[in-house]
């Protein structure tokens, strides 16, 4: 057993829940960003704007009827599943050959998980890194051995689980959407403020909406759970932060206050209060429905991605024709969910805190 220890210790090999649910889960969200959201997002740009080259074809693979045509974008978004292993292989300080090798094992996970590949990938790519760090420089033709053991490993395994994981996680992800269209109040609120929360902690809730394929109107209630800690605790602790801890919240991230919530896990309170009033105005008032990329049902104001996210659904649900046109109370919503309405309810909600001593003057300061 001692032997084991040492080997694994050798080898970096750590069996923990941060290094897997919080440092591998937080790397796919950014694989996810800079492949598929960033392909969506160029693709947007490009056919709003009309821009030539974003939207000129550049490779098409294939021939015939089956034929495939894409954008700059389009390679972006195709490159989803390598994308995200290799953030994953980097998290968990794979070494450059078992890194590199991750590039096919993602590539053939995410296309057998079908619309639940990214958790598939999730899993696949945690064991072929793994597994690709523990053979790495044991042998004397490491430059074959590491790469065809971690490809072999990884795209076996991935043809062994990935089809399930994939029909487990869409099958999860579906069931989130059926019951918000059924219950949009309750689900409102559940989904707001369990999506809110998980931005907030050390996790990726980006990765969490990805993998579940979380749109729709779940989407939507997802986004005004993320806005509403995010902007939340930008205008709650403006007095202790001031401008660049409105901007670093704000369309940072609200896991800066993580180290204060530890502290003191009153301080939560306010925007997760907020959470719940504006998921149930999302689904319920306004309908607000992501029906872009899932990742960025997750995101929030990070970025402006969420809206850009729900933005880009608008436009592909107007071309597709399932929706007439993108009209003013659409936008009446988005810019109400997003950032009035969490700036708003945040405050009030702190009010009582800070008069009754729950929240001290301090609590929410940032070194920044």
């Amino acid at each position: 057993m001692e032997k084991i220890r040492e080997f694994l210790k050798r080898k970096n090999i750590v069996f923990s829940a941060k290094r897997y649910f919080i440092d591998a889960l937080g790397a796919m969200a950014q694989g996810l960003f800079c492949t598929l959201l960033v392909g969506t997002i160029l693709n947007t740009i490009g056919q709003q704007f009309h821009i030539g080259f974003l939207n000129a074809v550049i490779v098409t693979l294939g021939t015939g009827e089956g034929a495939v045509a894409y954008t700059i974008g389009g390679l972006c978004s195709a490159m989803v599943g390598p994308g995200m292993a290799v953030a994953i292989g980097r998290a968990l300080e794979a070494p450059p050959l078992v890194l590199f090798s991750l590039i096919p094992v993602g590539f053939a996970t995410n296309a057998m998980g079908g619309a639940g590949g990214p958790l598939a990938v999730f899993f696949v790519a945690l064991l072929a890194s793994e597994v690709g760090k523990a053979i790495s420089k044991e042998t004397k033709i490491d430059l074959l051995v590491t790469p065809i053991v971690t490809v072999l490993i990884g795209i076996g395994f991935a043809a062994l689980v990935a089809a399930p994981i994939g029909t487990a996680a869409t099958a999860v992800g579906k069931f989130i959407m059926w019951a918000t269209e059924l219950q949009p109040f309750w689900m409102g609120i559940l989904v707001s403020v369990l999506v809110g929360i998980a931005l907030t902690l050390p996790i990726s809730s980006a990765a969490i909406c990805a993998a579940f394929g979380l749109t729709g109107l779940a989407g939507g209630a997802a986004v005004a759970g993320c806005c509403a800690q995010m902007v939340g605790f930008a205008v709650m602790s403006f007095r202790e932060n001031r401008w660049g801890g409105l901007v670093a919240q704000g369309i940072g991230t609200s896991m800066l206050q993580m180290g204060n919530i530890v502290r003191n896990v009153r301080i939560w309170i306010p925007p997760t209060l907020a959470a719940a009033v504006t998921g149930p105005i999302a689904t319920c008032l306004f309908h607000l429905e992501m029906n872009g990329a899932a990742v960025s049902s997750g995101m929030g104001t990070c970025g402006l991605v969420g809206q850009i996210g729900v933005y880009t659904g608008w436009v592909a649900d107007v071309a597709s024709g399932a929706k007439a046109a993108i009209t003013g109370m659409d936008w009446l919503g988005l810019i109400l969910i997003s950032f009035v309405l969490p700036a708003v309810l945040t405050w009030l909600f702190a009010i009582p805190l800070r008069k009754c001593g729950w929240i001290k003057e301090g609590d929410l300061k940032l070194d920044l």
